[in-house]
């Protein structure tokens, strides 16, 4: 399994993402899934994958060659992000159906964000049929792969004045949740953060097993959440407020 985060704020961009492969207790892989093309000062696009990895190689084996090939379409002469998207998911269908069998397909998912100019960045999640949606006010991030178990921290924290810096952390600590409750989740993990109009981007930090920061950061992080715990209010607390919450209605 994989589990991939994009948060896309006024200040920029970040992306995170593990590298495990998992076909099975006695199949485990590392592959990155974040990858990068750009043209620095001019466009800049960063792709996460998830799903069937023949399927995510492919697409982005494809795209590779299109532009070492200076193909009349490729990723780098996309005018728009969302033309990238579209470039991307027919990429991606194509190769889904050059590999069917029995009419099983062999689906992979996409996060593609980037900048393009002077036009706003954005990120964009293309699903394995091609369609595609993207970030909002509300919802600044979009995951792909293991998705549940890092949500919880996103929903309550990002917002889109956050700076890079809180929105890296927050997609980190949404990375470790992920770790604690899925095992076919794991290192390395890599992040990459983007600043708004530098067009350019930065190689991502890579955070292995035996990182002292991941260790750290899993250890903070449970602390405070017991912290938090222990300071709920007590049980009786509830118990009385849901009494008088009946006696106010007239329930017997």
């Amino acid at each position: 399994m994989t589990y991939c985060v994009a948060v896309s704020v006024d200040a920029g961009m970040v992306f995170c993402s593990d590298s495990l492969t998992n076909a099975g207790i006695d199949q485990v892989s590392t592959y990155s899934k974040m990858f990068r093309f750009g043209l620095d000062g001019e466009k800049q696009f960063v792709i996460l994958t998830a799903g069937n990895l023949a399927t995510s190689q492919a697409t982005i084996g494809k795209i590779k060659n299109d532009i070492k090939a200076h193909a009349q379409e490729n990723l780098l002469n996309m005018r728009s992000v969302e033309d990238a998207a579209d470039y991307i998911g027919n990429i991606s269908r194509e190769q889904q159906d050059k590999h069917t069998v029995e009419g099983k397909k062999f689906e992979a998912s996409f996060i593609v964000g980037g900048q393009i100019g002077d036009a706003q960045h954005e990120i964009i999640l293309v699903y394995p049929e091609g369609n595609h949606i993207t970030t909002s006010g509300d919802t600044p991030y979009l995951q792909i792969g293991e998705s549940k178990y890092g949500k919880p921290i996103l929903d309550r924290i990002l917002t889109p004045d956050l700076n890079l810096d809180t929105c890296a952390m927050c997609a980190l600590v949404s990375m470790d949740s992920t770790l604690r409750s899925n095992l076919s989740v794991g290192p390395p993990i890599e992040a990459l953060i983007y600043k708004t109009n530098s067009l350019v981007l930065d190689t991502p930090h890579r955070f292995d097993a035996d990182s002292d920061f991941l260790r750290d950061l899993k250890r903070s992080w449970d602390q405070r959440l017991k912290d938090a715990f222990r300071q709920m209010p007590p049980i009786s607390w509830a118990a009385n407020w849901d009494k008088s919450g009946r006696e106010r209605s007239g329930a017997s």
